[in-house]
């Protein structure tokens, strides 16, 4: 990956479809998620697709699926496929994975697989999806353990989530597990972890800028939500105390860099910020340059 011919580095973006065309949400909740987001283009995009679409771009992302088979009953796309790809294309993709925590020790043994003969960088975590409380010391803290022991990163959705919005109970996925604050208790019992929250976190700003503010190991991504839609306290952070920790994300293909991007650039952010933002925050978190 050549660092300096990148004009960005997108943090979050999401692996929708395997190479044998299955996705990792079932009809309604990928249905309603594309109404939530209004999604123009195409929705599934293949792996080799994304990574064309970013190489257009000279941007790098970060990519990975949602693993949350005890939840919802639906196969993820293979991690295996995700790195893979990324190793196929590993001059604009970054391979990130995602453990259902109900594995419990099964999903501790794949994590230290996926590090060690995979080369992934870093696990997603969807608590609302997945269902469980990040700090429940009897669910994720053994995958924690690895993810710290190997200096990967711990990504962590928070706030609302557009997935099963607008389904009749939300499609049973509850808000409540994706309070930042439930982080919060994680960086203080693996002080060494790398952690970043997904998104601005409605109805938990504060709390998440709290968390990154007090918890030098935890970091914000800025995906999801197109940026004139930021709360202002986020904008005034990503501004001043905390722009060496804010990282810029998308959430494609539901939210496409090119409409982040020139929403981004109406941002009243000061010229030193923006590159941080855009790319070598999230370089020297990923370990793509010298600290």
């Amino acid at each position: 990956m050549d660092l300096q011919d990148l004009v960005a580095i997108d943090v979050h973006t999401h692996a929708e479809v395997s190479s044998t065309g299955h996705s990792s949400l079932d009809d309604d909740l990928h249905d309603a998620s594309s109404a939530y987001f209004k999604v123009e283009g195409n929705r599934k995009p293949t792996l080799e697709e994304t990574a064309a679409y970013y190489r257009e771009r000279r941007m790098a992302a970060v990519i990975f699926t949602v693993d949350a088979e005890s939840a919802t009953g639906t196969e993820p796309v293979p991690n295996e496929e995700v790195a893979e790809a990324a190793a196929a294309n590993a001059d604009v993709l970054i391979p990130f994975a995602s453990i259902d925590p109900f594995r419990g020790k099964a999903g501790v043994r794949q994590a230290w697989r996926l590090v060690e003969e995979y080369g992934v960088k870093g696990f997603k975590f969807h608590p609302s999806i997945q269902g469980f409380f990040p700090d429940d010391r009897s669910v994720a803290y053994g995958l924690y353990e690895v993810i710290e022991e190997t200096g990967t990163v711990a990504l962590f959705h928070t706030g609302q989530t557009g997935i099963g919005a607008g389904v009749p109970g939300g499609g049973g996925i509850r808000l409540k597990y994706s309070n930042p604050l439930h982080v919060d208790d994680v960086a203080a019992d693996f002080p060494q972890l790398k952690i970043i929250l997904a998104h601005p976190s409605f109805p938990w700003q504060d709390e998440a800028l709290a968390v990154a503010t007090h918890k030098p190991g935890v970091h914000i991504d800025l995906s999801g939500w197109s940026p004139k839609y930021f709360p202002p306290q986020l904008v005034q952070y990503a501004n001043t105390l905390l722009q060496d920790k804010v990282m810029f994300g998308s959430d494609f293909p539901v939210l496409t860099p090119d409409r982040w991007l020139a929403d981004f650039e109406k941002l009243s952010l000061k010229d030193a910020v923006k590159p941080k933002i855009l790319k070598e925050n999230a370089a020297r978190l990923l370990g793509l340059t010298r600290p």
